[in-house]
């Protein structure tokens, strides 16, 4: 809303300091982060004062966990602080016209619809199974559709191919062109935008690999076949990622550092992508539009970093499936805006072993119960964080066989996260 409004300025000129500071990423994303972040201190005391009025706190089943007890009747269902502190900022100060904000704003609230609906059950109506598993999962499926869909019809979503840079220019030559783009006169692309299934991949020359590889037709028929198989892994990068999120929030602070980190390293892709200069320069896919997702996740790093004052151990409040599964939607969708979903399994690597370790532990137990009558474990406890906060137990993996502090396997996990994302970026360069 205020950037639009500054934009009516521009184009009335209306003139005075400062008018065209809107026109800058740079200070857009330092605004929504500090508006995000001073948004949670704002809403989160009164938030959690209510919730303890009201004794709206979390019911805790005796698993044997280190600590565990000591969370019975902390305030739950705090991912409505993070929605808030994420949507204000963003209609404030985000291009509510461009496609990829309408797309990310369209996630976040669905996705905390879904996770609130969740929640109320399990604390309103008493019922600490929530929603049952294949609503959850319909949902989550209907919005990847929504999003695949768009993505293949939407003229807005394209991509800018033959990218590339003159060095002979000088400094002197540059000129801003819009509110995202320094281009310079030895910048140079293809003046034709393209509807493509192209993604980013690591670790080749071309950084670029297309869907239409995978299609078995030619073609007419080939051609719908390639959007076909988009719009599935879109669907399953979605619903991995959103549910990869909440099976990694059950410790104080773990899924909301986890994901700001990664949120981070999204910002800067997204930022990189929309930026003709840096993506020819690391040769990478020109996406125009994108740096509206750097400002969105901005917002969304700003906010988890509020959330985190409140939610560090001991948590004051837990994020509930309203932040979890809004928090991995967001991922997903951003990752896939800006052509970077093959990254996701290396970049949110906790998400996926924490996803990976459930599976595991489920089809083991449910093998050896069939084949010896009795079912095994390969962990002490899934997801794989329970796994070091639990005393050693009979399981295929008793290492650490004391139970670790929490705060302990919060911060490694944040350790390990961060270097996932390092690493992820580095990828840019390897090739």
């Amino acid at each position: 809303m205020i950037y639009a409004l500054f934009k009516y300025f521009q184009s009335h000129g209306i003139d005075f300091p400062g008018v065209h500071l809107m026109n800058y990423l740079s200070f857009r994303g330092m605004l929504v982060a500090v508006s995000a972040i001073l948004l949670t201190f704002l809403i989160g005391r009164p938030y959690i004062r209510m919730m303890q009025r009201r004794q709206l706190g979390e019911t805790i089943r005796d698993l044997g966990l280190e600590g565990q007890l000591s969370k019975k009747g902390t305030p739950t269902m705090g991912g409505v602080i993070i929605l808030f502190s994420i949507l204000i900022p963003v209609l404030l100060f985000c291009d509510l016209g461009n496609i990829y904000s309408i797309l990310l704003i369209v996630t976040l609230i669905w996705c905390g619809l879904l996770g609130f609906a969740d929640d109320y059950i399990k604390v309103f109506k008493h019922n600490k199974e929530g929603m049952s598993e294949r609503a959850k999962l319909a949902a989550q499926i209907a919005l990847g559709f929504i999003i695949g869909l768009t993505v293949c019809f939407s003229d807005d979503v394209v991509v800018r191919e033959k990218v590339g840079v003159n060095h002979a220019i000088s400094q002197e030559d540059t000129r801003t062109v819009d509110s995202e783009t320094l281009v310079t006169e030895s910048a140079w692309h293809d003046e034709d935008v393209v509807k493509s299934t192209k993604t980013t991949l690591p670790f080749i020359k071309d950084h670029e690999f297309d869907y239409k590889y995978l299609s078995p037709f030619k073609g007419t028929w080939g051609w719908y076949c390639k959007w076909a198989i988009y719009v599935l892994m879109i669907v399953l990068v979605i619903t991995a990622c959103s549910n990869g999120a909440n099976l990694t929030d059950g410790m104080d602070g773990l899924s909301a550092g986890v994901s700001a980190i990664v949120g981070v390293v999204i910002s800067i892709l997204a930022w990189l992508s929309g930026n003709i200069l840096d993506s020819s320069y690391l040769n990478i896919m020109y996406i125009p539009g994108t740096g509206e997702v750097a400002i969105f996740m901005a917002a969304f790093v700003g906010a988890l970093i509020g959330f985190l004052w409140y939610n560090s151990f001991p948590a004051q409040v837990f994020m509930g499936d309203t932040g979890s599964l809004t928090i991995g939607g967001i991922i997903g969708v951003s990752a896939i805006l800006i052509r970077k979903e093959l990254l996701l399994p290396l970049l949110c690597g906790i998400f996926l072993v924490e996803s990976v370790s459930v599976l595991i532990q489920r089809l083991w137990f449910k093998y050896t119960k069939k084949k010896y009558g009795e079912g095994r474990r390969v962990f002490k406890m899934t997801p794989l964080h329970h796994h070091y906060q639990k005393e050693g137990i009979p399981a295929l993996i008793t290492a650490p066989h004391k139970a670790l502090p929490e705060a302990k396997i919060v911060m490694r996990f944040w350790i390990v996260g961060a270097l996932c994302a390092v690493a992820t970026l580095a990828l840019l360069k390897v090739r």
